[in-house]
This record gives C-alpha cells, sequence and structure tokens, in this order.
C-alpha cells in the first residue's frame, strides 16, 4: 500500500506473519504498527471464503472497541490472496514468552495483578453492547505485557459474539478451551475457564496443551509449586470446574475473589491493584488562608513559596511552617502562575499590569501596563518576559529596560502560558487559534481550533501538545503546525498538559484525567473523578497530582491510573499543585493553601 514500510518479523503462525511496521503516512515521528498478514491458500473457494470472512470478523470486532487493554486497529485491506490488518505495536512481550525467559513458575504477586487486570477487560467485553463478546482464546500467547508492565489482550481471530442459544463451531486451543466450547456451546463462562487454565500454567510451567484435556484436578497447583498460597488454589480450581454451573458466575465475581485473595496474602499492598479509595483522614502539614478564592498556581524558591489569590494580593510564605513573610497589593484579582527572575517576581494581574516584585523585600521592582487584563503566566527567555494579555496581544518586555521590545496581534484574548522553545513561542487564544512565532515578533504558523484554547502547551521532541473548549487533545508539528495526532475527549478542557517520558497527562470537563501515549495517542488510562477536572496535573517522580472542581486534590499512579490518595478541600482546584521535596502544594477556590505530604 506504499505506507506502511516492514522492519521486522515479529511473530509467525500457520496462515501468515505478524511484522513491526513503520507507518510512513507520519514522516515527522516515528509511528509503529503492527501488520498481521494472513495468506490464503485454501483450493476450496468456499473454505477461502470462509477464512476471509474470520479475518474481516476480526476487524469488525476490534473496530467496535475502546479500552486501554486493547489494540487500537487503524487499517484493514486485502491485496491478492492476502488480507493485512493493521493494528497498534504493544512494546512488550507475551506471557508464554516470559515464561520461557523466567525457565520456571511466575510470581504469585505479578500473575494476581495481571490475572485482575484480564478479569477487567474481559468484564469489558462481556458486557459489550449490543452483544456481549466471547474472546474464546485466552492463554498465554494471546496475552502481551506492554513497557508500563499493564496485560494487554490481543489476537481477536476467533473471538465471537454471543447470542443466547446459539451454537458454533468447536474452535478454540486444546488444553485451555472448556468442555463446552469443544460443544460449540461458548458463553461468558467458558473465558473464565480459559483464563483458569492460563493461571494455573502461568504458576506451575506446566503446560496443559501437553496434559489429557480437563486434568487439572489431577494436578493442583500446590502439588506441583507449593509456594502458592492455598487461597489462590482455590479459586484457581474454582474457575476450572468441568461442569459451566460450577464455576463463578461471571468474571467480576472471579475478579473478586482474587481480589480477597490479594487482601488476604498481603499482595494488594505489593501490586499496583488498589480497590476503590475513599477520602482519606489526611491532614495538611499547613494552611494559609487569604481573602478570596485561588485559581492560579504556586512557585517556590529558596524555601518560600509565592502564590497570587483572586484578593488582588500576591503572598509570600515560608515553604515549612506557611508563616506569612509579606504580600503586595494589586488593584485586580492574580489567576496565573508567577514568575522569578534575578531577585524578582514577575507576575500579571487583572488590573492590566505586569509587575516586578523583590522577593526579598516585597516591594515593587518595576511595572509594565498592557491594555487589557494579564491572566496569562509569564515566560522568561533570552532576557525577556513573554505574556499574553486579554487586549490580543502577546508581548515580549525587555528585563533590563522594562520596555516593550515587540507585541504580536493574536487576534484574541491570550489566557495560556506561552512556551518557549529554540528561538520559538507558542500560545493559543480564546477564537480558537493557535500560533508560533519568532523573537523577533513575526508569525510562523497558525493553526485553527473550533473553539477556545485556554490550555497552556508543552513542547517536546517538535511536538506542541494543547488542549481545547472543542473537546479535542491536540499534537501538532511544532516547525509546521500541522496535525500529528488528535484525541477526542468527551468535552472540552482548558487543562494544562504534563509529561514524563512517554506518557503525556491533563484533564477534561467530562469530569476525566487522561493519560496518553504521547507518540500515537493511545490511551494508557483514564480516572474518573466527581466534577469536571479544570486544574492542571504535575508529575513528580511517579505519580500525578491533578485538582478538579469537585474540590479534591487526587494522587494517581502514573503507571496505571490507581488511586492513591485524594483530599478534599471546600472549593474547586484550578491551578496546577506543586510539588517540591515529597511536599504538595495547591491553592483552593476556598481561598486557603494548603501543604501536603506528597
Amino acid at each position: 500500500m506504499n505506507r506502511y514500510q516492514v522492519q521486522d518479523v515479529v511473530g509467525v503462525g500457520g496462515m501468515g506473519s505478524v511484522y513491526r511496521a513503520r507507518d510512513l503516512h507520519f514522516p515527522n515521528v516515528i509511528k509503529l504498527v503492527a501488520v498481521k498478514e494472513m495468506i490464503n491458500n485454501a483450493p476450496d473457494p468456499l473454505v477461502r471464503q470462509t477464512i476471509v470472512q474470520n479475518f474481516e470478523r476480526e476487524a469488525n470486532i476490534l473496530v467496535t472497541l475502546n479500552h486501554d487493554a486493547i489494540p487500537q486497529i487503524y487499517d484493514f485491506f486485502s491485496k491478492d490472496d492476502r488480507s493485512y490488518l493493521v493494528i497498534e505495536y504493544i512494546h512488550g512481550k507475551d506471557l508464554e514468552a516470559i515464561l520461557s525467559d523466567e525457565n520456571g513458575p511466575l510470581s504469585e504477586d505479578k500473575v494476581i495483578a495481571w490475572a485482575i487486570e484480564l478479569c477487567d477487560v474481559l468484564d469489558y467485553l462481556h458486557s459489550h453492547k449490543p452483544e456481549p463478546i466471547i474472546f474464546r482464546d485466552m492463554k498465554p500467547s494471546n496475552v502481551m505485557v506492554n513497557q508500563h508492565g499493564r496485560a494487554i489482550l490481543v489476537d481477536f481471530g476467533i473471538a465471537k459474539n454471543f447470542k443466547t442459544g446459539q451454537k458454533g463451531t468447536m474452535i478454540g486451543t486444546e488444553g485451555y478451551s472448556p468442555p463446552e466450547q469443544y460443544r460449540g456451546e461458548a458463553t461468558p463462562v467458558a473465558d473464565i475457564y480459559a483464563l483458569g487454565a492460563t493461571l494455573h500454567h502461568l504458576l506451575t510451567n506446566r503446560d496443559p496443551r501437553m496434559e489429557a484435556p480437563f486434568s487439572f484436578s489431577e494436578r493442583p497447583i500446590r502439588s506441583i509449586n507449593p509456594r502458592i498460597s492455598v487461597e489462590l488454589e482455590t479459586v484457581i480450581f474454582t474457575s476450572l470446574q468441568y461442569d459451566p454451573a460450577d464455576r463463578y458466575k461471571s468474571i467480576i465475581d472471579f475478579k473478586e475473589a482474587l481480589l480477597s485473595v490479594a487482601k488476604k496474602t498481603g499482595a494488594l499492598s505489593r501490586i499496583n491493584i488498589n480497590p476503590v479509595v475513599k477520602d482519606q483522614n489526611l491532614k495538611p502539614i499547613w494552611t494559609f488562608k487569604t481573602e478570596d478564592e485561588i485559581r492560579g498556581s504556586i512557585v517556590f524558591e529558596n524555601g518560600k513559596i509565592y502564590c497570587g489569590s483572586y484578593d488582588n494580593n500576591i503572598y509570600c510564605l515560608d515553604a515549612a511552617n506557611g508563616e506569612f513573610q509579606w504580600k503586595f497589593p494589586t488593584a485586580g484579582g492574580i489567576v496565573g502562575r508567577p514568575v522569578l527572575n534575578d531577585g524578582n517576581l514577575i507576575f500579571g494581574s487583572e488590573d492590566k499590569n505586569l509587575y516586578a516584585v523583590s522577593t526579598r523585600t516585597g516591594n515593587q521592582s518595576w511595572v509594565f501596563q498592557a491594555d487589557g487584563p494579564i491572566r496569562s503566566s509569564p515566560r522568561i527567555a533570552e532576557g525577556h518576559v513573554f505574556f499574553g494579555s486579554d487586549d490580543g496581544f502577546l508581548y515580549a518586555v525587555n528585563l533590563i529596560s522594562n520596555r516593550i521590545t515587540w507585541r504580536m496581534d493574536a487576534g484574541s484574548p491570550i489566557r495560556t502560558s506561552p512556551f518557549i522553545s529554540k528561538d520559538f513561542v507558542y500560545a493559543g487564544t480564546e477564537l480558537g487559534d493557535f500560533f508560533c512565532g519568532d523573537f523577533r515578533g513575526q508569525v510562523k504558523w497558525r493553526f485553527k481550533a473550533k473553539r477556545a484554547i485556554t490550555s497552556s502547551p508543552i513542547v517536546e521532541d517538535g511536538i506542541v501538545y494543547f488542549s481545547s473548549l472543542d473537546s479535542t487533545f491536540y499534537a501538532l508539528d511544532a516547525k509546521s503546525g500541522w496535525v500529528v495526532w488528535r484525541f477526542r475527549m468527551g468535552k472540552g478542557s482548558v487543562s494544562s498538559p504534563a509529561k514524563k517520558d512517554y506518557s503525556i497527562v491533563f484533564g477534561s470537563a467530562d469530569n476525566n484525567i487522561y493519560c496518553l501515549e504521547a507518540g500515537n495517542a493511545k490511551e494508557i488510562w483514564r480516572y474518573k473523578t466527581e466534577h469536571q477536572v479544570s486544574g492542571s496535573p504535575t508529575i513528580y517522580q511517579d505519580a500525578v497530582y491533578c485538582g478538579a472542581a469537585d474540590g479534591k486534590l487526587y494522587c494517581i499512579e502514573l503507571k496505571n491510573g490507581q488511586l492513591r490518595w485524594k483530599y478534599s478541600t471546600n472549593g474547586p482546584i484550578t491551578g496546577s499543585p506543586l510539588v517540591i521535596n515529597d511536599i504538595c502544594y495547591v491553592g483552593s477556590s476556598d481561598h486557603f493553601i494548603y501543604a501536603l505530604y506528597a
């Protein structure tokens, strides 16, 4: 198709191969895909037709699915006697390869963690509308473990929509498939049996394909691997019952049994699978009350924190104990994040002024006036401070002379914080224009979103990332403004993204905090809050910290989206938390600044 450049063979089967390939439609980034090939050499025309239909069925099933543990489908096409399925490339190994590398049984903690994740994805399939989907081929080689350690279900070649009372062809893998599947009677509990057989294999290193069918009761797990707990052996034994009625009634029942084992054995505290966490009785290290809402973010320097308030003041506090040091009054609310430069704290106000205040004394060093309120947080580069204003201009002010060097007409209010990268400045506007300018104040390119861009951009590896109120998160080529990818949310977003390694995190008015793979927009996880997420996340070490309009500050595992803790304030959190030296500082609309142990 002159689009997919094959790089390597990653798997070979009886009817074709699976290739790692590069999608050449994205010349500025390396987007890898998996290309699954099906070679149809059957001499009988009816058999040939059936084979093609089965391959097309896999494509048709995948295109209806949206789950972070199921590969995304990109393309499907046929050429001559071959058909091709192009899907997301999973960086990792399948469980069969992991078992082979281990050269022995896998640990109970690892297996329980993956089993719970597989229960979640099977529950998604079994709950699929309008009809449940039965996977029908659960086995170690059909489960990949990606670079984040998450279990991914692959190869939907024999998955099937389930209809009550309908029989089908006996299909599956001998040793893993339950007895009723041999009679063409696959139901959701068939996947429970196959998952149990997979777990038995991982914990014993005994391949069920090499044993008599349905003989698991003759091979108790602990007789082969006595390190496994009695509780886990009992749960798996229940899933492997010959009679479907004697197994767990649903995959959720199986998951709950596994969670109970993990709690009892202590595995739950050692693996990143957590039950729902309620508000914990976290106590702040200290709090400080201002006279109005805190809508912006906090900065830290030399043991002091600085934060603006809608009471028109900027505050300086001792970071260790929250003691008041000084405040500086303006004539308007302060909603941005201040920036520190050479002994001065620089920030904008809704009174149209950009202020520079001495961090030592709290006295004004200089002031610059724009023609509209300044809600944009300033950025500093090359001896200048850059900021946007509601007057529709992006300003560059010289830090030595405190005079304007240039201003760039954006056409509408700029409330984003500009991002500076390689002699270019990037910002968005309230009319949905996103632009890139150079340090001479000349616009290099523009991109048009459908609604306002209040989210502040970040630029990394030649890609600029931001969200919009048009319900889309964008990744653009930083040189040209061309769309690299876009991700659709349920509602719009004013949340500014945070990025670490391959993960990019942001919030949305659809109540979710999202984590995507930065290279291809694949959803790694999403976390549902109790209200819209107008705050912006911060990534510190292996955790995400983000506030929401429900008044809660959430601490979430970056790896898997599991909640560590949440803390309730009495008002929406719209700024970005600051985490320094394992202490998290955040302001709330309830007028308070909080210091919490991260």
